[in-house]
């Protein structure tokens, strides 16, 4: 196998009673594997190309053990030596290429990527993964569908158990998939799979990650990071406070916080943020507010709108308490702002 691929896992998954898959756990995902793993692999399980997810037999676990063994992938043949014992489902997920997830393996192969920190947000294709989803019930026994789940309720019922239904979602919770090293997480249900949690990142219990999201680390993690954001080392985002994701009327504008941010308490941004920039409690900017722009003197330069000042940095936004108008201080002197301002007119 001469060409380099994307990625490749091997999982164990849930299917449903009609042999569909609700969703599949990867010990150890790939992201362009070596070529002599690459080949180990798809010698193994008959790989014909492109982007398949390829159910396994147990018949062919030894092959594929033995093929990465002599392949120097000690790592690899050991996750397959734990396969065998299931009586789960199991799958081999090759991705040839970073195209549109297809099916769940392939989607919950991607969401792993990034929740592994092998990519970052917005650096893996996920265009489509919604439709490829299904939405399910995720209980203490794993993952139902959602039209089995009344059976699965009664049996647990007349069993003397409980089926506990945690949430119905087409995300799981993250922590029962990855835990990354060097973060705490208050409330793990707050944390989606396919979030990208930097080392020495706290999110406290009302702090909320969702996929395709994250932080660099560290940082402390009170608000809301929607889809799409990240944010970078040394920020913090302080109760109640929140981003606006492309999911959630941010348009085609992807929002960021630069490093060494804050977001007060209750605050929010429709807009990028630049390094070292503050927004005060309370102040929710969007892309089309106005805001008056203060120099370094206090001075007052203009009116602008916010999507003007997008990941411009040194900033500081606060409400005037007499006036009620939104105001930016920078560090900059009237006549380096303004040309600034008005750099790309």
């Amino acid at each position: 196998m001469s060409e380099q691929l994307f990625s490749i896992g091997l999982g164990v998954g849930t299917q449903n009673a009609k042999g569909e898959w609700l969703e599949v756990y990867y010990a150890q995902p790939l992201l362009n594997p070596s070529a002599a793993l690459a080949e180990a692999v798809g010698a193994s399980v008959n790989y014909q190309g492109g982007n398949q997810a390829i159910s396994l037999d147990k018949g062919q676990l030894g092959t594929l053990e033995a093929a990465l063994t002599a392949a120097g992938e000690a790592d690899q043949a050991a996750i397959v030596n734990a396969l065998k014992t299931s009586s789960r489902p199991l799958v081999a997920t090759i991705l040839a290429t970073d195209d549109n997830p297809a099916s769940v393996p392939e989607g919950y192969l991607k969401l792993q990527l990034l929740s592994h920190r092998l990519v970052k947000p917005h650096g893996i294709n996920l265009n489509g993964l919604f439709g490829a989803l299904p939405n399910v019930a995720w209980t203490n026994k794993g993952a139902i569908d959602l039209d089995e789940l009344p059976e699965a309720q009664l049996q647990a019922r007349l069993n003397g158990e409980l089926l506990s239904v945690d949430c119905v979602d087409k995300f799981p919770k993250m922590t029962n998939y990855v835990v990354p090293a060097g973060v705490r997480i208050a409330h793990t249900a707050r944390v989606r799979l396919g979030a990208y949690i930097g080392e020495g990142t706290t999110i406290m219990h009302e702090g909320f990650v969702n996929f395709n999201a994250g932080t660099d680390g560290p940082g402390m993690i009170e608000g809301r990071i929607s889809a799409g954001v990240f944010v970078g080392s040394g920020s913090d985002l302080g109760g109640g406070s929140s981003t606006m994701g492309t999911l959630s009327g941010g348009g085609n504008i992807v929002i960021s916080v630069g490093k060494e941010c804050l977001l007060g308490a209750n605050a929010g941004i429709g807009i990028p943020l630049g390094d070292r920039c503050t927004v005060e409690s309370g102040l929710y900017i969007t892309a089309g507010t106005k805001v008056t722009m203060l120099d370094d003197q206090n001075n007052v330069v203009e009116t602008a709108k916010a999507r003007d000042l997008a990941g411009k940095s040194d900033l500081l936004f606060r409400r005037n308490s007499a006036t009620g108008a939104v105001e930016c201080l920078t560090n900059k002197t009237a006549i380096e702002l303004n040309q600034e301002l008005h750099a790309n007119n």
